[in-house]
């Protein structure tokens, strides 16, 4: 019985892990913002700006995460890094360097250059599908 009741609770850990885990994974365009929210203005550069919003395949904002490497020193690679992390396969931004594309397109990611809202930056990368 107590065999059971062990293999019982290693299932269920798991399975939860498995869920958290698979969360992280549902962020599939990228944007970086200026503000927390999808009406938010894009922001120039991608390792600066000061958030990133997460939107699902759908367009729906499903995290706005804080750049906590926006400072100098690599905050580009940082940022993608953690972008890859969260299953980002577009990334948004005004304007994107030659060294920043290449290690995104390292790690899978497509950069999309745009200038205005979060909101009708999603739109437009979810056209170029």
């Amino acid at each position: 019985m107590k065999r059971f009741g062990f293999t019982f609770l290693a299932m269920l850990l798991i399975a939860s892990a498995a869920s958290v885990f698979g969360q992280q994974g549902k962020s599939v365009i990228a944007v970086a913002a200026n503000g927390n929210t999808a009406s938010a203005a894009v922001g120039n550069q991608l390792g600066r700006s000061p958030f990133f919003l997460l939107f699902d395949n759908q367009g729906r904002l499903v995290e706005a995460a804080t750049n906590a490497n926006k400072d100098p020193g690599n905050a580009g690679i940082a940022a993608v890094d953690f972008l890859a992390s969260k299953g980002t396969k577009v990334v948004v931004a005004e304007t994107f360097g030659p060294k920043i594309v290449e290690v995104m397109k390292d790690k899978g990611m497509r950069p999309v250059e745009f200038k205005g809202s979060a909101k009708d930056a999603v739109k437009k990368a979810l056209e170029l599908k």
